[in-house]
């Protein structure tokens, strides 16, 4: 048997029922849905939640993650780790299956091997008609260096606890895991027989990527980072890398307690950013909590100021609200994503809002 596990947040609805639904007429039974949803809005979530309960194999799990950034790293490890199935496959919410998708995976899966999958990627016109499977016009397919949609013996992921839950964002996490399970001994073979499964079309993530600082969390070079982790993971033949708390996060009860913190105001002077990260954070003991709003320096845009500059008299050093932001939430996610922590950019874009416990 085989647990399907979603990874989501904020999506559209529709696209959620036009995947459930090819699933909704599999030829084989054998399976059930895992829905993580890694903290979406509250309108969103309790119309996603309203909208599994129509679909008997569906199990919905919201995930206090709201003020952190998206990893679906983390997202699929939740579910992964509560697995009781002999199979997981790692899904998107944009995929629709073919009716015979499920007897396939249930007739050729291996216990000591991991399948993966070609995609057919739909237009925005054609994403929105409802057909059946074979009568969609593919734009484009995958091809065998898309290694996102995959199916792994639950054992070997076990094993090997999980995706790498350093990947934040998006990129290079399916190619880690797809590297460090041959490491271990367990081949990943392509199934490139037949497309099985289409990609609803969607906004290309990565070119709403700003170089300012933007109310949804973005961090720049991400994408790069995450590679160079991989490399990093690929060149030392690693097979583990999380900790024994993989695919744990933060509970309600740590959220609504930091949600209430009162905030600590600190500049945006270099030097009270860099001690914050450098010096705060490493310092905090186990039950303590950090709270702080970053905020620009009334100096930082004066007159005043960028005259002394003009003149080269000593001024402070000042990062951006955008420096800033990089600056923390990269220390955040590649040093302490394993704690509680809510993190935010208000909504005029005046202040960075973090909140740690330890």
């Amino acid at each position: 048997m085989i647990t399907v596990i979603y990874p989501y947040r904020n999506r559209d609805l529709e696209r959620v029922r036009r995947s459930l639904d090819s699933l909704q007429i599999q030829t084989d039974i054998r399976f059930k849905v895992v829905l993580v949803d890694y903290g979406s809005d509250q309108i969103t979530a309790r119309a996603v939640q309203e909208l599994t309960k129509q679909y008997a194999f569906v199990e919905y799990h919201y995930l206090f993650t709201t003020d952190q950034p998206w990893s679906r790293s983390i997202a699929l490890n939740y579910a992964i780790r509560k697995a009781d199935t002999d199979y997981c496959f790692m899904a998107d919410i944009d995929m629709i299956f073919a009716p015979d998708f499920m007897a396939f995976a249930n007739q050729h899966a291996r216990l000591d091997e991991g399948m993966y999958f070609p995609v057919g990627f739909l237009s925005e016109a054609e994403s929105v008609n409802k057909k059946s499977f074979d009568q969609y016009i593919l734009k484009f397919s995958s091809s065998s260096e898309a290694a996102g949609m995959s199916l792994f013996p639950t054992a070997k992921l076990h094993q090997i606890r999980g995706y790498d839950q350093f990947f934040h964002f998006w990129g290079s996490e399916d190619n880690d895991i797809h590297n460090r399970l041959k490491q271990l001994g367990c081949p990943i073979r392509f199934c490139d027989d037949k497309i099985r499964m289409l990609h609803q079309w969607h906004p290309n993530f990565r070119q709403t990527e700003s170089a300012l600082l933007k109310q949804e969390l973005q961090l720049s070079g991400v994408a790069e980072l995450n590679q160079e982790h991989f490399r990093f993971n690929q060149q030392r033949q690693f097979t583990t890398v999380n900790s024994e708390n993989w695919g744990i996060v933060m509970d309600k009860k740590d959220y609504n307690f930091l949600r209430e913190l009162p905030v600590q105001k600190i500049t945006n002077r270099k030097s009270a950013i860099d001690h914050l990260i450098f010096g705060q954070l490493p310092q905090l003991k186990d039950g303590e909590t950090l709270s702080v709003c970053i905020e620009e320096e009334p100096l930082y845009n004066s007159f005043k100021y960028k005259l002394k500059k003009i003149l080269g008299k000593k001024v402070p050093d000042y990062y951006t609200l955008k420096e800033s932001n990089d600056l923390l939430l990269r220390h955040i996610v590649t040093q302490y994503a394993h704690l509680p922590y809510t993190y935010r950019i208000r909504e005029n874009l005046s202040g960075i809002e973090f909140k740690i416990k330890k």
